[in-house]
């Protein structure tokens, strides 16, 4: 079904509001009136369907919002940080080649803010902050920039980063 068709109701009540207010603009102010009249008529008959009428796709995409492609990225940034920690888990290539520099970073960032120190130029310093306890000992081998380089396996035979083992090493460094 035609979408005029559908607003055919509408468009008899428009034409005759439209007729009234013709047959009013004459009587009261003569011919001038009815000109005034169509005039207004005409120029919003041409606002209504220039609203209706969809928009060329270049125009839509020229005044998107910018909030639109901000939510873009953010989701697009989101999916691929869930991909690096989940093929963090399940490779270690994949944690020494991608996920071990993000928590290296966040790492050396924390340092930096809280602690006033640079985890490369004074690592021992860095330990000193990140270690409290034994358990933080077993952390640090998994983030400590002098023992594995990308594409290299450490010594444990290439053993993946254990999902509890990187969950207590993003609250170590929350709480650093």
């Amino acid at each position: 079904m035609s979408q005029w068709r559908r607003a055919r109701p509408e468009v008899i009540i428009a034409a005759i509001f439209i007729a009234l207010a013709a047959v009013a603009g004459l009587a009261v102010a003569g011919w001038p009136g009815l000109a005034v009249v169509a005039t207004v008529a005409a120029a919003l008959t041409l606002a209504v369907l220039r609203g209706l009428a969809p928009r060329p796709a270049q125009q839509t995409t020229r005044t998107a919002p910018e909030s639109d492609s901000a939510t873009v990225q953010s989701i697009t940034g989101f999916s691929r940080q869930r991909y690096i920690v989940a093929s963090g888990i399940a490779s270690r290539a994949f944690y020494e080649a991608d996920l071990r520099p993000v928590l290296e970073h966040l790492l050396a960032a924390r340092l930096a803010e809280r602690h006033g120190l640079n985890l490369y130029t004074d690592p021992v310093a860095a330990k000193r902050a990140f270690v409290r306890s034994a358990r933080d000992e077993a952390l640090w081998r998994w983030i400590d920039p002098a023992q594995a380089r990308p594409g290299e396996p450490s010594g444990d035979g290439a053993r993946a980063i254990p999902r509890r083992t990187l969950a207590r090493l993003a609250d170590r460094l929350e709480q650093m």
